[in-house]
């Protein structure tokens, strides 16, 4: 069968990059104008020709999203189960190569961590662990989910991409959404980021949601690690692939998450730096481009930057999060895959989404109707 390998296949990143930073105020404001757009007006919403149009890019995005969402911010909060990791990444404090305590969260462990998130507020939980098959495998998250199920309207995950029989497997158990970054689209420096694991396979990992898509998985999260790589042109492949993946897998939906290079044990610095100006124009230009795709931001970004996005497209986020195994009631100290920068309860977080005039949904209601 057909995947996105290849049309992936048929795109030069030297080329599409060149693409990107040709364009022009006249493409922009055709853009602007237009109220299908294409990839190519992708392109100019995301170059750097279009800085100066970012006002009118916010008041399409935010017009577009109340007509589609509301004034509704969707809660989640992730739940680390595991750091052990048989890959080298460059960027991440769960490398197999950093010296570090590991830790597999038990399941008396999981049902401790549980009862502090749902004390939290939460319905909506998304599953974290490196990625390391002997220990986090089918078996243990099958486990993990007949665990959790009953206590969690709607259950995501982010592991290691499976075959598909393993989501085949998954899906019956409450995995309501899979979460996989391809982290760049560049593969020639994919290999330099990823020397060693099984995540140095860069095409088994870009066929990923094609397996997603085949397994019937209600919802794929796509996105790249903001800083690897130039993020514009990352960009545009990200929307290539959700382009190709809605009309191949039509009754999937999907997200996009916007992480950018934050600190860790044993620090990568950023290869492109982007500004948060650059970050509110990528994600209204993700917004005009696509009426339907929730756009998601983490904890990774600023107080303010997260208080002031709230109305310009983003349809989801996490608050109070710990990105350790047992960060919120039985390792506190666990080593930490990155650092979060918005350190508010998410009790805080509600409260500054109401006084925007915005509703926190802490439950996601969409498996109560399929």
């Amino acid at each position: 069968m057909a995947s996105f390998n290849d049309i992936f296949d048929q795109y030069s990143w030297e080329d599409t990059s060149k693409s990107i930073y040709s364009k022009t105020s006249v493409d922009v404001e055709r853009a602007l104008l237009t109220s299908k757009r294409t990839l190519e007006d992708f392109k100019a919403l995301i170059s750097p020709a279009a800085a100066p149009y970012l006002e009118q890019m916010a008041q399409i995005s935010q017009a577009l999203t109340l007509k589609r969402f509301g004034k509704v911010i969707q809660m989640y909060v992730p739940l680390y189960l595991s750091n052990e990791c048989n890959n080298i990444c460059t960027y991440c404090g769960f490398s197999y190569d950093n010296k570090v305590r590991r830790k597999t969260l038990s399941p008396m462990e999981i049902m401790q961590e549980v009862a502090a998130i749902k004390e939290m507020g939460y319905d909506h939980v998304l599953l974290v662990t490196g990625e390391a098959n002997q220990t986090v495998h089918t078996d243990y998250f099958k486990k993990v989910l007949e665990l959790i199920r009953p206590h969690f309207a709607h259950i995501s995950m982010e592991v290691q991409p499976l075959d598909l029989g393993d989501y085949e497997e998954l899906r019956p158990y409450g995995l309501n959404t899979v979460l996989v970054y391809q982290e760049t689209y560049h593969q020639e420096d994919y290999k330099k980021h990823h020397p060693k694991g099984k995540k140095s396979n860069f095409n088994y990992r870009l066929e990923t949601p094609d397996r997603l898509g085949q397994a019937g998985i209600h919802k794929m999260g796509l996105g790249v690690l903001i800083g690897l790589e130039d993020w514009r042109t990352d960009s545009f492949f990200t929307a290539l692939h959700l382009n190709y993946l809605e009309k191949k897998y039509w009754q999937s939906k999907y997200s996009i998450s916007f992480p950018r290079l934050r600190p860790f044990s044993g620090g990568l610095e950023p290869k492109v730096a982007m500004s948060d100006r650059e970050l509110v124009q990528l994600i209204c230009a993700y917004r005009l481009f696509n009426e339907e795709v929730e756009l998601s931001i983490s904890t990774r970004e600023s107080n303010a930057f997260r208080d002031n996005v709230i109305k310009l497209g983003i349809t989801s986020m996490s608050a109070g999060s710990k990105t350790n195994p047992g960060g919120y009631a039985v390792a506190p100290q666990s080593l930490e895959q990155f650092e979060i920068s918005d350190e508010r309860s998410a009790t805080e977080i509600d409260e500054m989404i109401a006084a925007q005039g915005y509703e926190a949904v802490w439950k996601d209601w969409d498996n109560s109707l399929v």
